[in-house]
């Protein structure tokens, strides 16, 4: 059983920036991606970024491509979103999770079997 911990939320102005760790107790023999999702209230949780554990692939949605990064400590078996040029409508809760799915399918969380508990992300204007 994978357990996720995700840490680094918090409140900042418009263009201020934050990093989010999410701390897993093993990546798990199976499970071969790890992503970061975020929902905001009264809508639909929805993928943001994702990475191949046994590769060098990354993956991100259109709205944080180029602000977002995505990386991994593998032998801490932690992953970072490093969030930068932050918006209001970054505005969420963040969720960290982890799974096995292939790369076209990365941002969708059906692939992924292991969640965590989330951590807000509040931007102001």
């Amino acid at each position: 059983q994978v357990q996720l911990v995700e840490s680094g939320g918090g409140s900042v102005q418009t263009g201020g920036s934050l990093r989010l760790s999410c701390a897993a107790s093993e990546y798990g023999y199976v499970n071969n991606f790890m992503g970061w999702f975020r929902q905001a209230p009264g809508q639909e949780r929805e993928g943001v970024a994702a990475i191949y554990l046994r590769g060098d692939g990354t993956y991100y949605s259109d709205s944080v491509k180029g602000r977002f990064i995505i990386s991994r400590e593998g032998r801490a078996y932690t992953v970072y979103l490093q969030m930068d040029d932050l918006k209001p409508e970054d505005t969420a809760v963040y969720y960290c999770a982890a799974g096995k799915t292939i790369a076209t399918m990365a941002l969708r969380e059906g692939g992924y079997d292991y969640w965590g508990q989330g951590t807000q992300v509040t931007v102001s204007s």
